[in-house]
Formats: structure tokens, C-alpha cells, sequence
């Protein structure tokens, strides 16, 4: 059997900043083919998001197909560290290293959980591009599988869901997220002939105004309120007397299933070209709201957790964006993992008893799948 804390800190040793390539999937396939798995290794794409590595590993047997999905990949180390960020260093209770938590350890605990004997078909879908632009990554796992014919009826994806202990959280949804680029053109010239100009900068404020001012929705049993936010404003012009020729916004919305990215993009243009009819609007929607219902597979993971820490888990759709957004399109999808409370920081670590425990639960899903 896979050892959970061993494979972590293999995978941990192993640099792999977005976009991950090369030694990282190595020691995950030599963990996984003899454990009976046909790895399936390809790397797309092109700069600036790509080239991206991604692993799609199967096992066959009877019965209901658990996939699991994550990735390797971790954002960049920073400075500051008790150690080198890539040791895979034990200290006490904890092994400390990029992505401990998020998300190595899971994806070890899953492997190390899985049943030398097949029992019910497997797969695990993993890449290298969460981290970064997403782009090359999960979704094109998913047009891999579907070139294969390969359609998984459940999918349990390792973010790091817990928030105080290990079990007290997992997902059965997230808010959907996009990005707004506004650019309203104006006409330079000197602040003392402003008849002779026109000023960018006042319809671009009169418009981010009313959208301030937008209430999208207040939530619903699942999910908290849809928000706008302005996150950036840019105009850069270094003198005093003159009237700029462009200005610009961003905007930041994450909504919830009673709004869809497309209708948001056509709602902000609208406002857009009401204030400044030349206005150049663009969005990019990084994924759509989803939600699980609660039910037999959300059901079949509290039951594991429950059986190994004695908690009962909170359905939840808080947080950010995950590939979730992606294979939840495919089948049930549910999140859970290890403790949030150190990922993308300093001194990242996971406790060595919570990889053990993640393992039993792990193991437990398989176990209840296959019942």
C-alpha cells in the first residue's frame, strides 16, 4: 500500500509552480501503475497559458465509477520560510511544503486509499494548470475523456475544504466568477478648452455609479448574495492640464446560480454604452455557479467522515472558483480536503495525523461507492 505521508512529501520535492511539467507526474505514475492504473500522460498547449502536463489514470472494475480530480500543480513559494518551501520537511506534528494542503497531501491520501484488489472503476484527473489560467488543463482532461468515452458517475475533487478541523466542511457548490474589462475613449486636450475635448473619465464614472448600485440578487438557501466589485480604475495620465483620451475599469462579479456569466457581461455593457455609446466592453467568465443538490453522494462522504472523526460536515458553497466548475457538467461533484487555514502561505503544512485520517475517509468513499 501507498504510504499517504511518503507520496506527499515525494510530491512535495518535486518543484512544480503553474503550470506543472515533468518530475512531479512521474512520481505520481510510478505511485499508481502498480496499483494496476493505465496512466494516460499529454501535455497541450501553447504559450502564454501553456504548455501544460495532465494526467488521466484508470482502473476498471463493477459497479458505480468514482473519479477523483485535483492537481499538482502550486502557486509560487514567496519568501520567508522556515526551510526550503520544497523539502517536504517533517517538524513535530507537521509536514511543511508548497502544497501540503493544497493540494498534494489529497491527492497522496486518495492514492494511498485505494484498494490494492479492483473493486469498482477509478479514474483520477489531475493537471497541472488549477493554479493559472485554467485554460489547458481540467477542461481539456474532460475533452480527453470524452474522446475515450469516458463519463465517471461520481466525482470528488481534493480542494482543501475543511476550515477549523479536518471533516467540518466540504463543498457541494461554488459561485460562478467573471471579469469585466470597461474602456470608455475620449478625446485629449488642454483643461482650458474643454469644448474642444471630451472627457473619458466623467461617463466612466457615471457608470460605475449605477453599477455600484446594482443589488443582483440576496442570496438563497445555497448561496450567499451575488457582488459586484471594482477592482481596478486606470487612466494614466501624468499632466495636470490635459484631458485624457481613454479611460478604464474592472470589475470583479461573483454570482450565484440565480445568474449566469453571459447575461452579466450583456447587463454591464448595456449600462456601459448607455453612459458611453463608444465604449468597449469585454468579459471573461472563468466558470458558471454549480450546485450539487444534497443527496446520495454528498450523503455517502459525510457517512465516511463521520465514521473517522466523529463530525458532522457542513454543506457549503463558500469560497472561490475550483475545476469543479468544470466537472460539474459531467456528474455529481462534490469538494472535499484538508484544512484551508495555511494554503498559498508561508510555512504551508498539513498535520501528519489529518493525511492519515484524509486516507481512512478516502477509503471509506471508495468503500461506500462500491456498497
Amino acid at each position: 500500500m501507498t504510504d499517504a505521508l511518503t507520496l506527499t512529501q515525494a510530491l512535495i520535492r518535486s518543484d512544480s509552480v503553474t503550470p506543472a511539467r515533468g518530475s512531479v507526474f512521474d512520481v505520481l505514475e510510478a505511485a499508481l501503475v502498480p496499483l494496476g492504473f493505465a496512466v494516460d500522460r499529454f501535455t497541450i498547449g501553447e504559450e502564454p497559458d501553456g504548455p501544460v502536463e495532465n494526467l488521466l489514470a484508470t482502473r476498471g472494475g463493477t459497479g458505480t465509477h468514482l473519479a477523483f480530480a485535483g492537481h499538482v500543480d502550486v502557486v509560487p513559494a514567496g519568501d520567508g520560510w522556515q526551510g526550503s518551501p520544497f523539502s517536504g520537511e517533517v517538524r513535530g506534528d507537521l509536514l511543511f511544503g508548497r502544497g501540503a494542503v493544497d493540494m498534494k497531501g489529497a491527492v497522496a491520501a486518495f492514492v494511498a486509499a485505494i484498494p490494492v484488489e479492483p473493486t469498482i472503476p477509478l479514474s483520477l484527473i489531475i493537471t497541472g494548470d488549477e493554479e493559472g489560467p485554467a485554460i489547458y488543463g481540467t477542461r481539456a482532461l474532460i475533452d480527453r475523456m470524452a474522446e475515450l468515452g469516458l463519463t465517471p458517475d461520481l466525482c470528488l475533487v481534493g480542494e482543501p475544504t475543511s476550515a477549523q478541523r479536518l471533516g467540518d466542511m466540504m463543498k457541494i457548490g461554488r459561485r460562478g466568477s467573471v471579469n469585466i474589462w470597461i474602456t470608455v475613449p475620449g478625446r485629449q486636450g488642454h483643461v482650458a478648452y474643454p469644448h474642444l475635448a471630451e472627457n473619458p473619465i466623467t461617463p466612466l464614472v457615471a457608470m460605475l455609479a449605477e453599477i455600484e448600485g446594482i443589488t443582483l440578487d440576496t442570496g438563497n438557501a445555497w448561496f450567499q448574495p451575488s457582488n459586484i466589485e471594482i477592482t481596478d480604475l486606470h487612466v494614466g495620465n501624468p499632466a495636470t492640464n490635459v484631458i485624457p483620451g481613454a479611460a478604464q475599469a474592472r470589475l470583479s462579479i461573483r454570482f450565484n446560480d440565480e445568474q449566469s456569466g453571459a447575461a452579466l457581461v450583456e447587463r454591464i455593457t448595456a449600462i456601459a454604452r448607455a453612459h458611453a455609446p463608444a465604449a468597449q466592453v469585454t468579459g471573461r467568465i472563468s466558470g458558471e455557479a454549480f450546485l450539487t443538490q444534497p443527496g446520495a453522494f454528498s450523503a455517502m462522504i459525510a457517512d465516511a467522515i463521520r465514521a473517522e472523526t466523529g463530525i458532522e460536515p457542513e454543506l457549503s458553497t463558500t469560497g472561490g472558483t475550483s475545476d469543479a466548475r468544470f466537472l460539474s457538467k459531467l456528474c455529481p461533484t462534490v469538494e472535499f480536503g484538508l484544512l484551508n487555514a495555511t494554503m498559498h502561505k508561508v510555512d504551508e503544512a498539513v498535520a501528519v495525523d489529518d493525511l492519515h485520517t484524509l486516507t481512512r475517509i478516502y477509503a471509506g468513499v471508495i468503500a461506500r461507492a462500491g456498497a
